[in-house]
């Protein structure tokens, strides 16, 4: 006892001069770690920040490319009084109706996943196979899938029905793009999901086992709450998603049609910049969108916010 209470004394008076030569060495690490990640900084500073800030300087002009002429912020004042921006927005939102869809898919996927069902290594792959295919590539097969000669319409055939015009129909249009979305991006959720499983505790279950509780009854009143941080950050970088990346889809499959009843903010800008030759509304739409996508990240950050228990 003397001699462990003597050892502990030592490690206690030997503690401040190891924590002041360790200082150097904290030193060298922070900036070996500054060091390392300075390309990334600079990359994400090139292609990044500097067309950030070229496409806010272009939105104060009336622009094709070839002659400008300063407008100030009339770019902005026409957008926020064009209704075609107010009907595109709207688009978008009906676009969400995939976020509760690829949370709950993700969800289930990864729940499944973690209890390490038969083939549960083969099955990790094939889900996440989408998430690494470009939109472009994705577009493609689902509408040459829904195309009317395609296979969905010859099984509609084989059945006795009549073929469907899907991309002729806003609301199958928008259908069969929101599948696309499900199918694209719940694998990418499931291994978001999947890690934030990892981090429960596993006696957790083993006590609810012992108490006789069923699947259902962990999933609802042991899985989901423990994991609600991570089910919001999935459902909010699908939110982002959908007015920021559905560009590849709309173009492939429906090009905005029929009319702009597919028509996203992403594939408006497109079409505004370059199908139009003007350039400075593009930008000024850009730099709404980009304002838009900071409010998201701004709320999704109040939101998910901890609460800290208080001392008293």
């Amino acid at each position: 006892m003397p001699s462990a209470l003597a050892e502990a004394e030592a490690t206690a008076g030997a503690a401040p001069s190891h924590a002041v030569s360790g200082r150097p060495g904290r030193r060298a690490e922070r900036g070996f770690a500054l060091l390392a990640i300075a390309p990334a900084a600079l990359l994400v500073l090139c292609l990044m920040l500097v067309p950030m800030a070229g496409a806010l300087g272009i939105s104060f002009f009336k622009t094709d490319g070839v002659t400008a002429s300063f407008v100030g912020l009339a770019n902005y004042a026409q957008l926020l009084s064009d209704p075609l921006v107010g009907a595109v927005l709207l688009v978008n939102l009906q676009f969400l109706i995939a976020v509760p869809l690829v949370l709950t898919a993700a969800t289930l996927v990864a729940v499944l996943l973690y209890e390490k069902v038969l083939g549960w290594r083969a099955f990790r792959i094939i889900f996440f196979i989408p998430s690494v295919l470009s939109t472009a590539v994705i577009g493609l097969m689902f509408k040459s899938t829904f195309a009317f000669d395609g296979p969905i319409n010859k099984l509609v055939i084989a059945a006795g029905g009549a073929p469907v015009s899907f991309f002729s129909t806003p609301t199958l249009a928008i259908a069969v793009i929101i599948l696309a979305l499900v199918w694209s991006g719940f694998g990418y959720g499931a291994l978001i999901v999947l890690a934030g499983l990892s981090a429960i505790e596993p006696q957790i279950y083993e006590a609810a086992e012992l108490d006789g509780a069923g699947w259902w009854q962990k999933l609802f009143h042991i899985t989901l709450p423990q994991i609600r941080r991570v089910l919001l950050f999935v459902s909010v970088i699908n939110v982002i998603y959908t007015f920021t990346s559905l560009f590849g889809f709309v173009y492939v499959m429906t090009a905005g049609g029929p009319g702009y009843s597919t028509t996203t903010l992403d594939y408006l800008i497109y079409q505004k910049a370059f199908s139009s030759a003007d350039m400075g509304s593009g930008s000024a739409l850009a730099i709404l969108v980009f304002l838009l996508i900071g409010v998201l990240t701004v709320l999704q950050a109040l939101v998910s916010r901890e609460r800290r228990p208080s001392n008293g």
